[in-house]
């Protein structure tokens, strides 16, 4: 299909998705990318795992006090 070819409607469509599409390239350099199998694991624990830790103590294990 060209671009000649749509409508009005199907065209300012077409080029909100693009212009979409390029903000996230811009902003999200890791948009489109996919998540490595070991990392989705891992992930996934952690989020079943029901131990939590306070904000402020990630910051005093990480020394940012």
């Amino acid at each position: 299909m060209k671009v000649a070819d749509l409508n009005e409607d199907e065209f300012v469509a077409l080029m909100g998705r693009v212009i979409e599409e390029k903000f996230r390239e811009l902003f999200d350099p890791d948009s489109g990318l996919e998540l490595r199998d070991d990392f989705v694991k891992d992930l996934e624990m952690s989020i079943s795992d029901k131990e939590r830790i306070s904000f402020d103590e990630v910051k005093r294990r990480l020394g940012l006090n």
